[in-house]
């Protein structure tokens, strides 16, 4: 089964956060999940559909362990959500401000 490495709230840093979403990509994944109320898989948040499956599995698992999603597995897919209390609970309005200057 199996494991994803979730970090604790109080461990999410900012350097990491920024760190994650400095990549194009990544950010993209981000904008396409905050938008969602509910969990998206990794195929539909993808930011083009024929990116490999390796490199979109990668960009989740950075994603992941910098904190800023959640992932959990329901059968075959792997269900992902932006951890946005979280992310609020530690840095207050980052997200929104870095998604309003996104496309800039």
């Amino acid at each position: 089964m199996v494991q994803f490495v979730h970090p604790a709230r109080q461990d999410i840093t900012l350097a990491g956060v920024l760190a994650a979403l400095a990549d194009p990509a990544r950010l993209m994944i981000v904008k396409s999940l905050i938008g969602q109320k509910d969990c998206m898989s990794c195929t539909a948040a993808a930011p083009c559909p024929d990116m490999a499956k390796s490199t979109l599995s990668n960009h989740f698992r950075v994603l992941r362990e910098a904190g800023l999603i959640h992932t959990t597995k329901q059968g075959v897919e792997h269900r992902n959500a932006v951890r946005v209390a979280d992310i609020n609970a530690r840095f207050p309005g980052l997200l929104k401000t870095i998604l309003k200057h996104a496309d800039e």
